[in-house]
């Protein structure tokens, strides 16, 4: 399935999201604030990039996640995007490593990341662990919305 033939709403995230991932690729600061601010304002585009994450996270590690895992990742993601995006926020960063885990409840936490936030650091996330894979985001964010639309309609 390729994101390409999907409903407006969820093409308008394929295409936020993969302009953001190229953009932070790129390290093109400005391009990646007019995608990242773009992305923030289409609706679920969290949900779609914390598949994503997990997703690629599952294929990194197929026999699982440990906690030193997860902080290999945090850290690493964190020391990369920080070398071109400063501001970077190692709690948003393990905020949406948990989402995708689902392990994360926001119910629990004093300051949840708002959606510009997890817009500015999910691509950010996702350029790393895609360095480990050589795929494109494409192949993912069709994954994603397959497994999505596959949950939604169990649910």
């Amino acid at each position: 399935m390729t994101w390409r033939h999907l409903p407006a709403p969820a093409r308008e995230i394929a295409l936020a999201a993969t302009e953001a991932v190229e953009a932070a690729r790129s390290r093109d600061i400005e391009a990646y604030d007019l995608s990242t601010a773009r992305l923030a304002t289409t609706e679920r585009s969290g949900v779609v990039l914390g598949s994503v994450v997990r997703l690629l996270l599952e294929e990194a590690h197929p026999d699982g996640l440990d906690s030193d895992d997860v902080r290999r990742v945090l850290e690493r993601s964190v020391r990369s995007a920080s070398s071109w995006q400063p501001d970077v926020d190692p709690h948003v960063m393990l905020v949406l490593l948990a989402g995708a885990l689902g392990v994360y409840d926001p119910d629990g936490d004093d300051s949840p990341p708002d959606p510009a936030a997890v817009a500015r650091h999910a691509p950010l996330l996702v350029v790393d662990l895609l360095a480990a894979t050589g795929q494109p985001v494409e192949s993912y964010l069709g994954a994603a919305f397959a497994e999505i639309e596959r949950t939604e309609r169990h649910d």
